[in-house]
């Protein structure tokens, strides 16, 4: 199939940790084994149509993104694009911290920080521009599926230039929780997850890995394939 396996780089905490599990028992679908999960009683007693609220993130795993999903470029191969991310994971940089919190972040659910981190902003610049020589070019439909028209100016140059509009300046960084939510919906949804976030008891959390994850297929979920701790 055109365009497939696709591969991103993301960061996604480590397959033992709290937050892990947290997302993937949310989402139903743990990134790091390819195993389907019960969704929580709690998530289901709040929202009966949880499993179509958390529909969209469930096929990207639990993650926030550094570099976009993207199919390879001509000449590139996969052994290729992980020795890539060891060597940008060998470069001694700062290692970001955020404090993090569950919040709405345009009409989805999402663990986000409750402030900028420059060194955050910089490491998903890095990426975006560091692993664009694998990326291959956008095709007319996967640009037309972004709705350029829809965009600011630099977003649709964002676009055109790295194959994603939300990088450099418009990058947001969040680990999404469910599909975009209308407003009247949102408010116990909310309640519901941050209670749930708040036993994790995390109040830093350390952005220290960067995650390959591949798609096999269109109607794949991405799975986890290779992760590289980040040199301090």
């Amino acid at each position: 199939m055109t365009g497939f396996p696709r591969y991103a780089i993301y960061f996604a905490a480590g397959a033992d940790s709290a937050l892990s599990r947290f997302g993937a028992e949310l989402l139903g679908y743990d990134a790091h084994t390819g195993d389907e999960l019960p969704f929580p009683q709690q998530a289901l007693h709040v929202v009966p149509d949880w499993r179509d609220v958390s529909a969209d993130p469930r096929k990207y795993g639990f993650h926030a993104t550094l570099k976009a999903p993207m199919a390879l470029a001509s000449g590139k191969t996969e052994a290729g694009l992980m020795a890539a991310c060891a060597a940008f994971a060998g470069k001694a940089r700062p290692v970001p911290v955020i404090r993090p919190v569950v919040d709405a972040i345009s009409g989805f659910i999402a663990v986000i920080p409750t402030e900028p981190v420059e060194a955050l902003q910089e490491l998903a610049a890095d990426c975006v521009r560091n692993f664009d020589a694998y990326r291959a070019p956008l095709t007319a439909e996967e640009r037309a599926r972004r709705k350029p028209e829809k965009l600011s100016e630099r977003q649709r140059d964002y676009l055109a230039r790295w194959g994603y509009p939300y990088v450099m300046e418009e990058f947001r960084f969040h680990m999404t929780l469910t599909g975009r939510l209308d407003a009247e919906r949102r408010g116990p949804i909310l309640a519901m997850l941050r209670d749930r976030f708040a036993a994790l008891r995390l109040d830093a959390l350390e952005i220290n890995r960067i995650t390959l994850f591949r798609q096999d297929g269109a109607k794949a979920r991405f799975r986890i394939v290779g992760e590289w701790a980040l040199a301090r």
